[in-house]
């Protein structure tokens, strides 16, 4: 039987050590977020940006804290808060530090929840939720936490700034509001409902309903209703396959007004809509690639699309993430100490990759920055979405939109 030799065993533990090293040097994100089921498509995309923006704005340059990279980690929640608690305990057990998530406030609400609970017991291994997407205000209100960063504007900021778009226009008489079924949803609602009765309280609202999120297949009877009720234009929060099969039976329907939404564009949905969307779709979100904003900002989104041809830069805030996390650790010194990296995100001003500037609100940690409503259309697209040569170009612009916005947030800090 063949011996393993004294230089054989050192060969392997000075290989392992290596590797213990390299596996240390790595800052490691999870990203959990839907990867199968009905809204794998947007999960993909998010994950495909991240992993971008992790190797273009921080690996590339050497890392942080003397050549520590950031890698991200995918975690599959299919969109379930349940599977979501179970893959954020398989991240925590994993040394993660570090949770991403956006898509769906059904889920963050119980991301928010349980790592503040987590932290509370486990002092010495927290971690912190870096919120790309979800926009419940409650996030940032009643169920603020120390260990939460919002990155994207709340439903009740862009709200705001749709509303302001609608207010002007004198043609609108009646609007029908429809959204998915869950906090998000109904957030959209209640904000669109308030919003309207300040700022145009002649204003009829000729619908106000929820449907069941991710499980309707065919919307010709909403669409039916909608068109049957007189509406001028409809407001909806719908993301994912649920936003792209409304807002076509709405306009195969013959729904001839302005349709404003929170997430109609990329994942298939802007060539999906393609010329039937152009004149009707219009979006509220941050982030400006038509007309891109600097040479900086054009190349990053070249050089994406020439590492994944079918797939677009649809959330430009995780570019903020990223950089801002980066800015975080290097400041606090170090990519355990939570408490330390937590702080030196609180109050951070940050200059966008895609325009303005994102200012981290200490009391309440949401992100104040540019909000922009936008069209879909052809007409003077520098980088359209889906490779459909549609895409969106800005229309109006809110700066630091939400800055003055209340909140109830009572945040205990560590």
């Amino acid at each position: 039987m063949r011996r393993t030799t004294r230089i054989g065993l050192g060969a392997a533990l000075a290989l392992s050590i290596s590797a213990a090293a390299a596996f240390a040097d790595t800052i490691k994100i999870a990203f959990i977020d839907p990867l199968s089921g009905p809204f794998a498509a947007t999960g993909e995309q998010g994950l495909a940006q991240y992993r971008f923006a992790a190797e273009e704005l921080v690996n590339r340059k050497g890392g942080v804290l003397g050549g520590k990279m950031f890698e991200i980690v995918p975690f599959d929640n299919k969109i379930s808060p349940k599977e979501s608690l179970i893959q954020l305990q398989v991240a925590i057990d994993q040394g993660i530090r570090f949770i991403a998530q956006g898509n769906s406030s059904g889920v963050a609400n119980a991301l928010t929840d349980a790592i503040n609970k987590h932290n509370r017991r486990n002092p010495d291994n927290r971690v912190l939720f870096l919120n790309y997407s979800a926009v419940d205000p409650a996030l940032t209100n009643d169920k603020c936490n120390f260990w939460h960063f919002r990155f994207d504007a709340n439903a009740d900021i862009k709200m705001d700034a749709l509303t302001d778009i609608i207010q002007q226009d004198e043609s609108i008489k009646k609007v029908y509001i429809i959204g998915q079924d869950y906090s998000f949803g109904k957030a959209v609602a209640a904000a669109a409902v308030r919003f309207l009765n300040e700022k145009r309280p002649d204003i009829e609202i000729v619908g106000n309903e929820l449907h069941p999120i991710g499980k309707v297949k065919d919307f010709t009877p909403y669409a039916r209703k909608i068109v049957a009720s007189g509406a001028d234009a409809v407001i909806t929060g719908n993301w994912g396959s649920d936003m792209l099969n409304l807002g076509r039976a709405i306009l195969d329907n013959g729904f001839t007004g302005p349709i404003y939404t929170y997430y109609a564009a990329a994942d298939g949905i802007t060539a999906a809509f393609g010329e039937a969307g152009d004149g009707s779709l219009k979006l509220v979100g941050e982030g400006q690639l038509n007309p891109p904003v600097s040479a900086r900002a054009d190349a990053y989104v070249t050089a994406f699309k020439k590492k994944y041809p079918n797939k677009d830069i649809g959330q430009p805030r995780i570019a903020n993430v990223i950089e801002m996390l980066a800015r975080a650790i290097e400041k606090a010194g170090s990519d355990t100490d939570i408490v330390a990296i937590a702080k030196a995100l609180e109050g951070m001003e940050h200059d966008a990759l895609f325009g303005g500037k994102v200012y981290m609100r200490p009391q309440d940690h949401q992100a104040i920055q540019d909000v922009h409503v936008l069209a879909h259309t052809n007409d003077g697209i520098t980088h359209d979405f889906d490779n459909s040569g549609y895409g969106l170009k800005v229309e109006k612009t809110v700066r630091m939109a939400g800055m003055d916005s209340p909140t109830t947030c009572r945040m205990k800090r560590p």
